[in-house]
């Protein structure tokens, strides 16, 4: 699975009104975040419970599928999402990984963001109550091979606040975000990614002609 994410979806946060539920605000917040900006931490679980990665960053996504999602620290990586092709660049072993979009993030937590489909399309939607101050929703993935079980978000007076993703042999990956503005203005060369000179750039998948 990708470090994200997105990860993709790839995630983020808005205000909306006082809503019923956590759903209520969720679909408020897909229905309307047009693009968003945030930084977020996160740590990775394993199957006993175990913080076997951290790591921090800053996100930014314009709908429809175009997402930037930069890890400071521990290590440099950046995932850009153009519209057309995922671009996975790590500085470390100076390598560019390049996906097709659609086979990246339509069925994966980035779709619950920056996703150009109807988002009860690709998840089954419901509330999950309250816990830890947060209101919860639980996405389950209708497609089969999405790499992760189920992703579930909190959100915290109306804000989007956290995501949880649990994949299929019982690891956790938690986000939490902050300094979250929706619909900031994006300039639109933040979804753009040119590979840097002496870059290796492997292309798993092609896009189609």
């Amino acid at each position: 699975m990708l470090r994200v994410l997105c990860a993709g979806a790839l995630a983020l946060a808005i205000a909306v009104p006082a809503l019923a539920s956590g759903l209520d605000a969720f679909l408020a917040f897909n229905s309307s975040a047009r693009t968003a900006t945030a930084r977020f931490e996160q740590q990775v679980l394993d199957r006993n419970g175990k913080v076997v990665e951290r790591a921090a960053g800053t996100f930014a996504f314009a709908r429809p599928g175009k997402f930037r999602w930069t890890y400071e620290k521990p290590n440099k990586q950046l995932l850009v999402g153009d519209g057309q092709k995922l671009w996975i660049y790590d500085p470390d072993l100076a390598q560019v990984t390049v996906k097709r979009i659609d086979q990246a993030i339509s069925s994966t937590p980035a779709a619950l963001l920056a996703g150009k489909d109807d988002i009860t399309r690709l998840f089954t939607l419901k509330d999950a109550g309250s816990a830890d101050g947060l209101d919860w929703v639980e996405a389950l993935p209708k497609a089969q091979d999405t790499g992760f079980e189920r992703v579930r978000l909190g959100l915290q007076g109306g804000t989007l606040a956290a995501m949880e993703l649990y994949d299929q042999l019982g690891g956790r990956t938690m986000l939490r975000f902050s300094d979250l503005r929706a619909n900031a203005p994006v300039a639109a060369d933040t979804f753009k990614f040119t590979p840097p000179k002496g870059a290796d750039v492997l292309e798993d998948a092609p896009a189609r002609k």
